[in-house]
């Protein structure tokens, strides 16, 4: 009897080889996946919805990756980024990352590496930019980071025509975007698991900030100041 039941549990999804002991159920009512392979494949072959809890609790339970163990070139370490100035930008970076998210809620196959990929070639744009008044517009590889590259530059000229109206000026420099920017790319490499479909810091963009206007006047913007 044990034999005859045991060969009618259900087939592990990812390795149909072994019979699901200790499975992990999924969302949705997928077939279930033996918690070794769920592990192994999480954010790897696996495309895990956000509300998975597995999911959330390897998250809960994941280190942040230091900085200095990434690669060094891809956080602009040449751009300094004080305190004060955050506190001074607070609004500018808000405006930013909710434009990622509106991007990330547009389009639920973005992944980090989508992110990260978009917000680096921006980043070297608005380093030339900043640093030579030169525009250089730096190569993207997909429609998806095409996108994000889109959204983020209209968020700032967005930006701007806000400082116009409510100031008679803008006042937003090359160097502000440049360093609010590096802010933002290092935020990504550090919360992110660099998994191939990791999604953590694009769903950290979608809970810090759902769908309403995020362009403010300095004065009107509330203290939203976000941290890696």
């Amino acid at each position: 009897m044990r034999g005859i039941m045991n060969s009618r549990r259900p087939i592990c999804e990812l390795c149909d080889l072994r019979k699901t002991q200790g499975e992990a159920f999924l969302p949705g009512g997928a077939r279930p996946h033996l918690a070794q392979c769920c592990g192994e494949q999480r954010e790897v072959t696996l495309d895990c919805p956000s509300d998975c809890v597995y999911l959330q609790q390897a998250r809960e339970h994941e280190k942040p990756r230091a900085l200095q163990d990434l690669d060094q070139a891809a956080l602009f370490l040449q751009v300094e980024i004080g305190d004060q100035f955050l506190y001074e930008h607070e609004h500018l970076i808000v405006g930013l990352t909710f434009a990622l998210a509106k991007c990330a809620r547009a389009d639920r196959g973005i992944n980090d590496a989508d992110m990260i990929a978009a917000l680096g070639a921006i980043t070297k744009t608005h380093e030339t930019l900043a640093n030579s008044g030169l525009h250089y517009e730096a190569p993207t590889t997909s429609l998806s980071q095409q996108a994000i590259a889109a959204e983020v530059q209209k968020m700032l000229k967005e930006y701007r025509e806000a400082e116009q109206k409510h100031l008679g000026y803008s006042r937003l420099r090359e160097s502000d975007v440049l360093k609010a920017l590096v802010f933002l790319v290092r935020m990504a490499h550090a919360r992110t698991s660099g998994r191939p479909k990791a999604r953590a810091f694009v769903d950290f963009t979608l809970t810090q900030f759902p769908e309403q206007p995020a362009i403010a006047a300095p004065e009107e913007a509330g203290s939203r100041i976000i941290v890696p």
